[in-house]
């Protein structure tokens, strides 16, 4: 499977609902536009609709094809742009230009907000060169520390979206420094409890197996050459690393030294959230929209 394949199923499964919080941004705006034209998206933009028009009108994009909403406060448009989401006119909502902060404020809300109560997480969705399949990466954005109970709200968010890309029972490792259980090393023990806590059936719809050190959860040949016989071993379609430092350090590695293409999307509410950050091309939004489609799509 391709990043490709993800538009691909976005386009059969769409079109959804893309409402926009803070819309001024030309990344986004570029995003939104090629997601409609790729018929996968309508979208709402809310924000401050001048300086919308201004940048439309240098892109070439008609905002006729949009329904817009003229809000110039950039809480205010956030929030609007998520209680859009939580009355059901749209399905998805999306970050402009706008602190990450300043949304997830606004999705937390507990008049027209999208809580559930559970753990928001990230999930970056990756195509490296040289693999027949595609990592999903989590979290690399939201949960600094996380622990037990945390990651194990991180692997079900992580296996909805795999779901949501017809994978059905993701293969789920759990990143480590080293394949053994150390307890100098706490979260090789999270990692050991955690497949435990799938055995027993607290964890579905996927295998969980760890710890792993990210060689022999990625590479059958690693695996092989230290004896690990496990069905995750040298397979793994989710990759769960141990905290946002480790996250973020080896999500940027993939983007930066293995150019590899990716998504993104932000799960645990109601509905996806796609938190795009600005040192993202509008390629990468793109697929990180046709990401939340394919995810609003499995919600229904």
């Amino acid at each position: 499977m391709k990043i490709e394949d993800v538009i691909r199923l976005a386009k059969e499964r769409g079109p959804k609902t893309v409402s926009v919080a803070c819309c001024q941004d030309k990344e986004v705006l570029v995003a939104v536009e090629n997601a409609r034209k790729e018929g996968i998206i309508n979208g709402i933009l809310v924000g401050d609709i001048e300086k919308t028009r201004d940048i439309a009108s240098e892109l070439n994009i008609n905002l006729d094809n949009y329904e817009l909403i003229d809000i110039k406060d950039l809480s205010e448009a956030s929030l609007k742009a998520v209680e859009l989401v939580s009355s059901g006119k749209a399905d998805i909502v999306m970050k402009g230009l706008v602190d990450t902060s300043i949304v997830l404020k606004a999705v937390l809300n507990k008049e027209v907000g999208l809580r559930t109560g559970n753990v928001l997480s990230h999930v970056g969705v990756f195509c490296v060169e040289g693999y027949d399949r595609l990592f999903f990466v989590t979290d690399a954005a939201m949960n600094i520390d996380p622990d037990l109970n945390t990651k194990k709200q991180i692997i079900e968010n992580a296996v909805k979206v795999a779901r949501a890309l017809d994978i059905d029972e993701p293969k789920v490792a759990l990143l480590c420094a080293k394949e053994k259980v150390n307890p100098k090393m706490p979260d090789t023990v999270d990692a050991k409890e955690l497949e435990e806590m799938y055995k027993k059936g607290e964890i579905k719809n996927c295998i969980v197996g760890g710890p792993f050190a990210l060689d022999n959860a990625i590479s059958e040949e690693a695996a092989k050459h230290k004896g690990i016989d496990h069905p995750v071993a040298g397979k793994a379609d989710i990759l769960v690393v141990p905290d946002i430092e480790a996250g973020n350090i080896f999500y940027k590695a993939l983007t930066f030294f293995a150019n590899a293409q990716s998504a993104g999307l932000v799960l645990g509410a109601k509905a996806p959230i796609v938190l795009t950050s600005r040192a993202d091309s509008d390629v990468t939004k793109l697929n990180s929209i046709a990401l939340g489609v394919l995810a609003a799509s499995k919600n229904d």
